[in-house]
């Protein structure tokens, strides 16, 4: 079928907080640490600026581009922001106000694929499909579960977003658990 979600694909992420209010998964100014390359909100819309919330998802097992994403496979979100936004990665310990409901780690881009082993890889769940055959299609809602120490929690939004930058709406961060409220887990994916 034409709409399925196919390794080298440029896709947007739409966060399901509030009614598919959560805003689209972005990259946001330049980050400090050394490794990192941009930290990661979403924001209102999937094109703030040109790439930032654009997303090429490529296999982390191998897979050819060309050949159809299924349920549970593990994969590298690349973000295209001048080119290249760098890859989503798990960094740091979530703040303490997310830890308090759950969550782990801090979320940003960085210039490698795996600057750590498992930070870069997520593992990419569907909830359903149709046909239920195990590919993942445009619209399809995922839940994003990062690798890193076998254990790198679900990609969510949290709080507001701290970086003040115009366009700018809730902070990313990983969870240990899958859903912990209104959805906060849940991505939409939308073609690029």
């Amino acid at each position: 079928m034409a709409n399925e979600l196919k390794y080298g694909d440029r896709i947007h992420l739409q966060n399901g907080y509030n009614s598919w209010q959560g805003g689209y998964l972005d990259t946001i100014n330049n980050h400090t640490v050394a490794g990192l390359k941009h930290y990661v909100a979403t924001s209102d819309s999937p094109t703030r600026n040109p790439g930032t919330g654009t997303w090429e998802i490529t296999s982390a097992s191998g897979k050819a581009a060309g050949q159809p994403v299924l349920s549970g496979d593990l994969v590298h979100l690349q973000n295209l922001y001048a080119g290249d936004g760098g890859y989503l990665d798990t960094a740091d310990h979530a703040t303490t106000a997310q830890k308090g409901g759950g969550g782990k780690y801090a979320v940003a881009t960085a210039q490698s694929k795996d600057r750590t082993p498992g930070s870069g890889r997520w593992r990419i769940f569907a909830q359903t499909s149709t046909p239920g055959d195990q590919n993942i299609r445009h619209g399809d809602v995922v839940l994003l579960w990062n690798t890193y120490d076998d254990n790198g929690g679900f990609l969510e939004t949290s709080q507001n977003a701290a970086n003040n930058t115009a366009g700018d709406k809730y902070d990313v961060c990983t969870n240990a658990y899958f859903n912990r409220g209104s959805n906060v887990t849940h991505w939409k994916i939308h073609t690029a």
